[in-house]
């Protein structure tokens, strides 16, 4: 090999030399060294925070509209628009409390609510319990022919009733509202407790029978303890339907029985309509439905989660 062989195949210092061909060392190193991965940046959480404002506040505003005009006197509230109360009054409230035809109407209304909540859940249990598990002719026609109950509007029944009703004398009485809101009420209740009821094995039910367990003993002791969600999701749509429903309980009624929203309805005097004293009925009408979501909130919670709902 000559000289100038010699010198085209020398490497040069700080290169590797492969196949007769010259690398920079340091090229080398970063051709061989990973790629840069670069981390996105998590969308900001701000449009959501707003947006969550926004449906708060438009949720919100009603109810806050609702509480303001209740303290206000009826020329304030005929007057300028004021967001909050610039002559700050309990005369509402105190209408309410002391005029019977007012507070009564709220006595009314829980008397046919609770007794229609009793009956609904006392008739559903059973009925939901056997549609779980049980099999029998026309099973599944029965099932359905109960939820096409809740397809019709009230005002389909409203005519037989208040003629049935009329005839047997339980027109203007609480028994009379809470049976009407029964047609409704069963069907929803058994359609959300058999989905509870499905849920949980039948190897308990053979279980507690091999156990010396009777049918009422296992099913008060063990299998209504197990469904407590569920029972807890029903009475809270019992309560939602019966309390807010008005044309079935102002037709049924007339006096004795009249419910508060009938009432709120016969607000209308000569001087005009009473906005204070309407509006702090309507906030009154808000709280028990409030303290119902409190009781069996974390039960609505896990029906939510578990049952038909």
């Amino acid at each position: 090999m000559n000289d100038s062989t010699r010198s085209a195949t020398q490497a040069v210092p700080g290169q590797v030399t492969v196949e007769g061909q010259a690398k920079p060392v340091q090229a080398t190193i970063q051709s061989q060294a990973k790629p840069v991965i670069k981390v996105a940046k998590r969308p900001s959480h701000t449009r959501s925070r707003v947006l969550m404002m926004v449906y708060i506040v438009f949720v919100m505003l009603p109810i806050y509209w609702l509480l303001n005009m209740s303290f206000q006197t009826n020329s304030e509230i005929l007057g300028e628009l004021t967001f909050w109360p610039q002559d700050f009054t309990l005369e509402n409230y105190a209408n309410i409390f002391s005029d019977a035809n007012w507070y009564m109407g709220y006595v009314n209304s829980i008397t046919y609510v609770l007794m229609n909540m009793l009956i609904s859940i006392m008739v559903a249990l059973p009925a939901a319990y056997a549609f779980s598990r049980y099999q029998f002719i026309g099973d599944k026609h029965l099932f359905f022919w109960l939820l096409t109950n809740l397809m019709a509007p009230p005002a389909v029944f409203l005519l037989p009733y208040f003629q049935l009703y009329y005839t047997v004398g339980l027109f203007d009485t609480h028994i009379a509202v809470a049976l009407a809101h029964c047609l409704f009420n069963i069907p929803l209740a058994v359609w959300i407790l058999e989905g509870f009821m499905s849920s949980v094995p039948k190897e308990i039910d053979e279980t507690a029978f091999i156990d010396g367990y009777s049918f009422p003993k296992f099913f008060v002791k063990i299998f209504i303890p197990m469904i407590r969600s569920g029972i807890g999701v029903t009475l809270f749509f019992l309560f939602m339907f019966s309390w807010v429903e008005l044309l079935l309980a102002r037709t049924l009624t007339s006096t004795n029985a009249q419910p508060i929203a009938s009432v709120m309805t016969r607000t209308s005097t000569a001087s005009g309509i009473d906005w204070g004293t309407l509006a702090a009925a309507g906030v009154l009408t808000i709280l028990p439905g409030i303290v119902v979501v409190y009781f069996v909130r974390n039960h609505i919670a896990k029906g939510f989660a578990l049952g038909r709902t």
